[in-house]
């Protein structure tokens, strides 16, 4: 079991001597309060790389002093300008008070390493535990352009996570008793990832809607090119339409959400991805054209994965999952997800892993982030109570006590919580 909160004590290894292993350049900065109340004051986060992922209701807990480093690893691709630094940067939190446990995570998306300050960040630290977070090694819309990208971001959540529990032994004296791993969006893909091919490294992990790469499909290159082509249809009334949405993944129910995300995710996500493991497929475009309509050339609304699998394969091959995690896995995902459709995912996943080591919960009109949750607050419910609530749960697995059978969470009366039974 994870220790009593404990401040650190004098004996420790003074702060002037701890160092990063890897790291090229590290800055070190005891700080007042470590959550983002505080972070925003003294300017050691960017709350752009968080907006729109949490609902404005989710609570910030009281001051956690500590210390804080942010630093880079050694890399030559510059998509991450935070600090005027190059990609591979990285944040470390040490709170004074410790419970003896390290969290490990990775941007959700192709944000950068301050993406999980609100929804994972603020509360694991209030709860003791020391955090660590990745950029991935690239960032942004032209991620691709690092070559590789989506294969380096395994690498550097593995590299931080080694690194970091060597900075928790500098700083408190000892390793961390417990080492969890958890992310949303690419994040939880990561988590999944990282249990699947090192778990050596972890105890545990939770994973918020991580997207899900499989070489035979599902992956989004299978079910974002007919949402492309059917969603311009639905808007202009045309039979079958509809029925095509929802045969792509996407629940009646849901059609609230259809615009926005066609304006904001579904073809910049396609096109980005496609162009990260099929780059041939629009010839010497770069990422194909935006919102092209079915039946232009090269069109990434006719993108065919099944008929492209053989030049696309290989590389998705490099990073898929295959659902043989070796350590205990939790997943919650949003029934009303309509960026990764939970049909043509954690569903998909949850059918991949072993039940001794997975449990997973489908979070009824739970959406991809909770930021939508304040527009539709009577029809969406945000992901992050579930979250909190899994990952209590997970820690009690750890300790000896099984948690819930996997299960549908149906909406609360009150959705800032999310009994898991």
């Amino acid at each position: 079991m994870l220790l009593p909160l404990v401040l650190v004590l004098a004996l420790t290894p003074p702060t002037s001597a701890m160092t990063v292993p890897g790291a090229e350049h590290q800055q070190l900065t005891h700080l007042a309060d470590l959550t983002t109340t505080g972070l925003v004051a003294t300017g050691h986060t960017d709350p752009a790389d968080w907006a729109g992922l949490t609902s404005a209701a989710l609570p910030v807990p009281g001051a956690v002093p500590g210390i804080q480093i942010d630093g880079y690893f050694p890399d030559t691709s510059r998509t991450n300008t935070n600090h005027g630094w190059h990609d591979s940067q990285f944040v470390v939190r040490l709170p004074d008070r410790w419970n003896g446990g390290l969290v490990v995570t990775g941007a959700p998306g192709v944000r950068e390493q301050y993406a999980n300050d609100r929804a994972i960040s603020d509360w694991v630290l209030s709860r003791g535990y020391a955090f660590a977070s990745t950029d991935k090694g690239n960032t942004g819309a032209q991620f691709y352009r690092d070559g590789r990208a989506v294969e380096e971001w395994n690498h550097r959540f593995t590299q931080l996570t080694l690194a970091a529990k060597k900075v928790v032994s500098q700083r408190y004296g000892r390793a961390p008793r417990r080492t969890i791993a958890t992310g949303i969006s690419n994040g939880g893909y990561l988590v999944r990832w990282q249990l699947e091919n090192r778990p050596h490294l972890y105890d545990g992990g939770v994973d918020w809607e991580g997207t899900l790469w499989t070489v035979a499909g599902p992956n989004p290159l299978t079910f974002l090119p007919p949402v492309l082509r059917a969603y311009p249809a639905y808007l202009a009334g045309e039979p079958g339409a509809h029925e095509a949405m929802v045969a792509a993944g996407f629940p009646a129910g849901t059609e609230f959400l259809w615009d926005y995300h066609h304006r904001y995710y579904w073809d910049l996500t396609q096109r980005i991805y496609r162009e990260e493991f099929d780059p041939g497929f629009d010839g010497a475009l770069e990422a194909g054209v935006p919102f092209c309509a079915s039946g232009t050339p090269a069109c990434d609304a006719d993108y065919s994965y099944s008929d492209r699998r053989r030049v696309a394969g290989p590389a998705v091959s490099r990073v898929a999952l295959t659902g043989k995690v070796k350590r205990p896995l939790l997943t919650v995902h949003g029934t009303y997800d309509v960026l990764l459709p939970i049909s043509q995912d954690s569903d998909v996943y949850a059918g991949m892993t072993p039940d001794r080591l997975h449990r997973y919960y489908r979070v009824e009109q739970g959406t991809h982030v909770d930021g939508l949750v304040d527009a539709y607050p009577d029809r969406l419910r945000p992901l992050a109570p579930c979250h909190r609530a899994a990952f209590t749960a997970l820690e009690r697995w750890l300790d000896g006590v099984r948690p819930p059978a996997s299960a549908t969470l149906p909406r609360p009366a009150d959705v800032a919580t999310c009994p898991l039974s």
